[in-house]
């Protein structure tokens, strides 16, 4: 589950790196900095956003939300 008021989970991670995982197969999800996101989780997942010709990746539906509500404050972060 997803805590926009506590930014410590991590999700599916290990010591704050995702294992296995090469840095082209995951992104930070911008709502939540710090969250690492296995993108084609979130594609499967239908966690993803596109806004201005970039896709971004969300770590879990409670983002989707927040971002949907000001995309240009996350994807300016």
């Amino acid at each position: 589950m997803c805590h926009h008021d506590e930014h410590t989970h991590h999700h599916g991670l290990a010591n704050g790196h995702q294992t296995g995982v090469s840095g082209d197969e995951t992104a930070e999800c911008p709502v939540m900095p710090g969250n690492q996101v296995v993108k084609a989780d979130a594609e499967a997942a239908g966690l993803v956003r596109d806004y201005q010709g970039q896709r971004y990746w969300l770590c879990c539906p409670g983002c989707g939300p927040a971002f949907d509500a000001d995309p240009a404050r996350y994807a300016a972060a």
